[in-house]
């Protein structure tokens, strides 16, 4: 049976399927306005875009084949693609080189505009750098900060499970698959549960199986999706390194901690306190120096959402200040008993992606607490 997406998602879905440079599909983008229009300006304004004859080629005639696994994906509840020109598309990740064209995300869009750390390591930790993976991701999901990390093995594995050992904490797994692929295979069950509660994003589109050149890739949206990134345990030639240095370049904090001086895992940790990183050896050493950064992300977030200013809010939502009628309609909505998402949307009449917005900037406010996905006034 035939998929209908919207018009511009299914362009969108083209232009990513085209593959190669990004380059040619942004400036297409930036000159057309829209996937739509950029797709019906014809192989001439492609060319001209600086497409290469194998993106033109795969622009005339996408994979069938690709093309429908990206359909069935997209059709289904709680995915989305958002396109680097678009206002859901996270401001941090947009400033980085080579930004992707578009993220596929399964689970809340708005989870990528969240305050968070990226934690990163080695695929094969000691005993204690597993246990520091989980110590400092348990201490920045009980601070408000979300976990960012690459779903890898080891130290990824450790900080996305630790996040959400936390009541309300919240975790991004980036990966370095299609988004219905799951790598390594035994993250299958990690890999819904970040999604249920947060995101998986992936530059890949649908049915992409894990190649070596992609996890290097996939490291600078880790980055880039990130106030800062710490390093916990990484050997001197590992993807923990292309993380700190992709961070590092695109103007991020970058911490790492200190281990045994015989531990190959730490050399990595090393020789980056060597060349200037900070050395920290407590979560609170991250956490104090990012609070600000941070607030500033969360007062993007509220102009993204045209909502008012911390200073400018002197009452809470529901209160006659909020002109907006959909923020009233929410608040009504809510209660002191958690409530699912698909009763919030019965209840409310607005549409899931709509609600979740909201929710995550109520939430940011503290007037809601989200308990294992559902929601409730904040006692």
């Amino acid at each position: 049976m035939p998929i209908d997406l919207p018009a511009d998602t299914d362009a969108l879905l083209h232009l990513v399927l085209a593959g190669g440079a990004p380059e040619p599909r942004h400036g297409l983008l930036t000159a057309h306005g829209s996937a739509a229009a950029a797709l019906r300006a014809g192989p001439s304004a492609w060319r001209a875009a600086g497409c290469s004859g194998e993106q033109l080629t795969r622009l005339l005639r996408p994979d069938p084949d690709a093309l429908s696994r990206g359909r069935q994906w997209l059709a289904q509840p709680g995915r989305h693609l958002l396109s680097i020109d678009a206002d859901d598309y996270p401001d941090l990740l947009r400033s980085v080189a080579r930004a992707p064209l578009a993220l596929f995300v399964h689970g809340d869009p708005t989870a990528l505009w969240h305050p968070g750390v990226a934690v990163v390591g080695s695929r094969t930790p000691s005993p204690t750098g597993a246990e520091l993976a989980a110590e400092f991701a348990d201490a920045f999901a009980r601070s408000g900060l979300a976990v960012f990390s690459g779903l890898a093995a080891g130290i990824d594995g450790r900080a996305h499970h630790a996040a959400l050992a936390v009541p309300d904490g919240r975790t991004v797994a980036v990966v370095g698959t299609g988004p219905d692929r799951v790598f390594p295979p035994r993250h299958d069950r990690l890999q819904a549960q970040i999604a249920e509660r947060c995101a998986v994003v992936s530059e890949y589109p649908p049915g992409t199986e894990a190649r070596a050149g992609q996890f290097p890739a996939r490291n600078r949206i880790v980055a880039g999706l990130s106030l800062g990134t710490v390093v916990i345990e990484a050997a001197l030639r590992s993807g923990a390194l292309i993380t700190a240095r992709l961070a590092a370049e695109s103007g991020r904090e970058v911490f790492a901690l200190p281990g045994s001086v015989r531990n190959p895992r730490a050399r990595g940790c090393h020789r980056l306190i060597r060349d200037g990183v900070r050395l920290v050896e407590h979560p609170d050493e991250i956490i104090e120096p990012l609070g600000a950064v941070a607030a500033r992300l969360g007062q993007a977030l509220r102009t993204r959402l045209d909502a008012p200013t911390e200073q400018a809010r002197p009452t809470p939502p529901g209160s006659s200040s909020r002109s907006d009628p959909d923020y009233q309609c929410l608040w009504q909505a809510l209660d002191e008993n958690p409530i699912p998402m698909d009763s919030l949307v019965l209840r409310s009449g607005l549409t899931a992606a709509r609600l979740s917005a909201m929710l995550q900037l109520m939430e940011l406010d503290g007037k809601v607490v989200a308990v294992h996905g559902c929601y409730c006034r904040k006692p």
